[in-house]
């Protein structure tokens, strides 16, 4: 019988040769601080892809310079990025993978020289400066920033764009009461609070007609933030927007302690999968094919989004092949590995 792991999976006129996601991990490896794809990041994302990852997804890639978590991400806020950007997806698709990109906008969590912005003038805490609360004119704008780098993405040959809506960035921030004060139509309501996000889907998707993903932090660690059961309801607004799948994380929207275990953030797919009816991505300590396996199995989520452990073995899949006891295509080049 085939491994679920190990089965297509169809969004759109796209179909992924399996359910391995390579989930975004910023690499601040942009040292001239242009934003611009290095011979590192060929390297990496590249080598996953002869790994037989099924969609390897860019670490979080700042629609504004003012948008960069540091001065070294990854960015797509200029044409001058689209060539480097066009080079590795090209690569990355001629090794068997899909491309995807996670387009982002750090907002407090920002750790540059320069003025910062979010929802509300709050600090993260005492290691971060204070931003500056966003005027009308500057929420237009970065909605506008993200249409443009939606519109790039496709054009460097893209087939999945992941909007990061998770672990306290800037639409985290507007979703979350503890970070989002204001008093006008992004403030207040859970309706309101949603529009920065709702904004951004639409502009996008005026440009945009590929998969659409969206990770969320579904649990903010705190008694007045929000839970599973609030995302929920917001997953279910972002399928009627057209979102394909959300990829579920948790946290980091404010400082707390959290308790990390293997699957710890399986339980709030789950919840959002079947409470909102929507596809799902796993993410979270998942470690092992068989831990991967049983989480498709028993249909708790539709993808499973590998981290860590995809950085400690860029041939991840092979090795969760061999423990489910089942094979899979190695690259041409490497067959004679697989020969005893």
């Amino acid at each position: 019988m085939e491994k679920k792991l190990f089965s297509p999976y169809k969004m759109k006129d796209l179909t992924l040769k399996n359910r391995i996601v390579m989930a975004p991990m910023c690499m601040y490896s942009c040292e001239k601080e242009d934003g611009i794809v290095t011979d590192f990041h060929m390297t990496h994302y590249v080598s996953r892809a002869v790994g037989q990852v099924g969609l390897i997804i860019l670490e979080a890639t700042a629609v504004t310079p003012q948008g960069r978590i540091s001065h070294q991400d990854l960015g797509i806020w200029s044409e001058e990025h689209v060539s480097g950007l066009t080079k590795l997806t090209q690569q990355i698709k001629q090794n068997g993978a899909a491309a995807g990109i996670q387009l982002a906008h750090a907002g407090r969590k920002a750790a540059l020289r320069d003025e910062i912005i979010a929802p509300s003038a709050l600090a993260f805490d005492e290691k971060y400066k204070e931003p500056k609360a966003m005027t009308a004119e500057e929420i237009k704008e970065t909605v506008e920033a993200f249409r443009l780098a939606a519109d790039r993405a496709k054009r460097a040959g893209f087939d999945v764009i992941e909007i990061h809506a998770a672990h306290g960035y800037l639409i985290n921030q507007f979703l979350s009461p503890l970070t989002n004060k204001r008093d006008d139509e992004y403030g207040g309501t859970a309706e309101n609070r949603f529009r920065f996000l709702k904004e951004i889907l639409e502009e996008v998707k005026t440009v945009w007609d590929g998969p659409l993903f969206v990770r969320v932090s579904a649990c903010d660690y705190h008694e007045e933030g929000l839970t599973a059961d609030d995302y929920v309801s917001i997953g279910a607004s972002l399928k009627k927007l057209g979102v394909d799948l959300i990829d579920v994380s948790s946290g980091a929207v404010v400082p707390a302690r959290i308790h990390a275990y293997p699957g710890y953030q399986v339980k709030f797919a789950e919840k959002i999968k079947h409470g909102a009816g929507v596809a799902i991505g796993a993410v979270g300590l998942i470690t092992t094919g068989i831990q991967a396996e049983e989480i498709l199995q028993n249909d708790r989520a539709d993808l499973i989004f590998i981290a860590r452990e995809l950085l400690r073995d860029p041939y991840w899949p092979r090795t969760a092949a061999k423990e489910l006891g089942t094979s899979i295509e190695s690259p041409k080049q490497y067959e004679r590995g697989w020969i005893f």
